[in-house]
């Protein structure tokens, strides 16, 4: 079964993109080529059952196993030694990813208390697309009363053949990301 967001890419954003900035080729058109999500869990070097219960949210959120990420080099001010675990992280592709982004658009992001919009301006020079969420209760897949404590997260789109921030800014919008009006 092919998921909804990619059925609504192939028959709608495309031509439209294509449209917009007159690209003769279908294979030229930006899309969304993999999907980051990211947990900074920094007291997980000092509790290991703080990551754990990360892990376990994380893959319950995105239905992917995460991998551990582990500090690189020891750093004495946030008393981390080297290889230490500080962090886990999931990469979405193909159809998970559009399940993914499905979820989050359409009933993560509209759950956030007093949602204005994301911000316009968090893309990178490459048009990739970063996101962050200060508490991970607002996915339906957690439940609230199991919450020890609330978690950020980043979560990255990675775009490819854009050619600039505004043809992966005009991707997301049609594919349904709720960005802020210009103030």
């Amino acid at each position: 079964m092919t998921p909804r967001m990619l059925e609504k890419y192939r028959n709608e954003i495309v031509p439209k993109l294509m449209q917009d900035f007159k690209l003769k080729n279908k294979m030229a058109v930006p899309a969304v080529s993999k999907i980051v999500v990211n947990m900074g869990v920094g007291e997980g070097a000092a509790d290991i059952k703080v990551l754990e219960k990360a892990l376990e949210e994380l893959a319950a959120i995105t239905g992917q196993k995460p991998v551990i990420r582990r500090s690189k080099k020891a750093i004495a001010n946030f008393k981390i030694r080297a290889n230490q675990p500080i962090g886990a992280k999931v990469t979405l592709r193909k159809a998970m990813m559009y399940e993914f982004m499905d979820r989050l658009l359409n009933i993560a992001l509209p759950r956030i208390r007093d949602f204005r919009g994301v911000s316009r301006d968090s893309f990178d020079k490459a048009g990739n697309y970063t996101l962050g969420l200060s508490e991970q209760i607002i996915f339906p897949e957690i439940e609230y009363d199991r919450i020890t404590r609330t978690q950020g997260m980043d979560i990255t789109f990675v775009i490819k053949n854009a050619k600039n921030t505004e043809q992966a800014r005009a991707l997301l919008k049609y594919f349904g990301m709720p960005f802020k009006d210009k103030e």
